[in-house]
């Protein structure tokens, strides 16, 4: 049976990376887990390792894309005969990353080729959200299909249509290139209701600039595939 390998990019996240790694482990079929430390000031690198995890750093900050790539390579250079599924999670989910399993299950049993998570309990976010309504307009538009959380990175996927939506998008368009790429190449893509949820963005002036990056990053990407 094909296991599952978790990608967890991160940066700065020393104080929760330690409880996401622990709950990763945990979820049924995962037998590897890698974080890559995306250029982190802090201890991020040393917690992940305590945790369990395989670590891979990166000298400086890349985005996250680049680290999505550099989790992805360390897992081919891992894999046997038959490739590990990449089930792709954020940094900041701490002990809700338990809560993974429904996104591994359909890729798992042949009925997905790419799943994308649905947070049930949404955070307070600090911003108006103009961000997700360019993302999922823009693939409506590319593909007719209309995703209710086009910008969420919680995604398990087959080792095949990872290989197909290379190069990844760079930046914050790569959840948003992810979508349009696979399902314009015929890859079943389909969003699973979890109960996970993360740290919100907040209001202040790096929150701020964090989502011009991200409306930068999806502008971009949305350009690029028409």
């Amino acid at each position: 049976m094909t296991g599952t390998a978790v990608i967890i990019p991160a940066k700065d996240e020393a104080d929760r990376i330690g409880a996401t790694v622990a709950a990763a482990l945990a979820l049924s079929g995962v037998d590897l887990v890698v974080v890559v430390d995306d250029g982190s000031a802090d201890q991020t690198g040393r917690v992940a390792k305590a945790a369990g995890a395989r670590v891979i750093r990166h000298s400086r900050n890349r985005g996250k894309a680049a680290a999505m790539e550099s989790g992805a390579e360390a897992v081919r250079l891992l894999d046997g005969e038959t490739p590990r599924n990449l089930l792709f999670l954020d940094a900041d989910l701490g002990e809700t990353a338990r809560a993974a399993e429904p996104l591994i299950k359909p890729v798992m049993a042949g009925e997905a080729d790419m799943t994308i998570a649905v947070f049930v309990t949404r955070v307070k976010l600090g911003g108006h959200g103009f961000v997700v309504k360019l993302a999922r307009r823009g693939i409506e538009r590319a593909t007719g299909w209309t995703p209710a959380q086009p910008l969420n990175g919680q995604r398990c996927l087959t080792r095949t249509a990872y290989e197909a939506a290379r190069p990844l998008a760079r930046g914050f368009g790569v959840e948003t290139a992810l979508t349009i790429d696979l399902i314009r190449r015929g890859f079943r893509v389909r969003e699973v209701e979890v109960e996970m949820a993360h740290r919100a963005t907040g209001t202040d002036w790096r929150a701020q600039l964090h989502r011009a990056r991200q409306f930068r990053d999806v502008a971009w990407a949305l350009l690029v595939r028409g």
